[in-house]
């Protein structure tokens, strides 16, 4: 069994908030590592952990909320589309400051979406 398979299994056993208050962390993360500058491959690493978290939230929630589970997969198109350009993103202080309000905004509805959850 690979890692990624073990963090699925481990991770699926909490329950649907506890997942989503996992998925805020990680992007109040990414946004505190983004404005000191100094770890970009942290940031790319919790991003991309953080669409695993989207992958194993939203199909359960998704019978709980509909229109939430919607909202979850946006994040997730949010950071691929931030992955792709990341590099791009990193040395341009003006984006990388815009991704870092956009994060504060995104890790706040998804704490809004898990007391829903509850």
């Amino acid at each position: 069994m690979n890692t990624v398979t073990l963090n699925q299994k481990r991770f699926q056993l909490q329950d649907i908030p506890t997942r989503l208050n996992h998925l805020a962390a990680h992007l109040d993360q990414i946004q505190s590592l983004i404005l000191t500058g100094t770890d970009s491959d942290t940031v790319v690493s919790l991003m991309r952990e953080s669409r695993y978290y989207i992958e194993w939230i939203v199909p359960e929630f998704v019978d709980i909320d509909v229109d939430s589970s919607a909202e979850l997969v946006d994040l997730g198109r949010v950071l691929t589309r931030w992955l792709f350009n990341w590099e791009k993103i990193w040395v341009d202080t003006d984006s990388r400051t815009e991704v870092a309000q956009i994060t504060s905004g995104l890790s706040e509805r998804v704490r809004e979406i898990s007391k829903v959850a509850s």
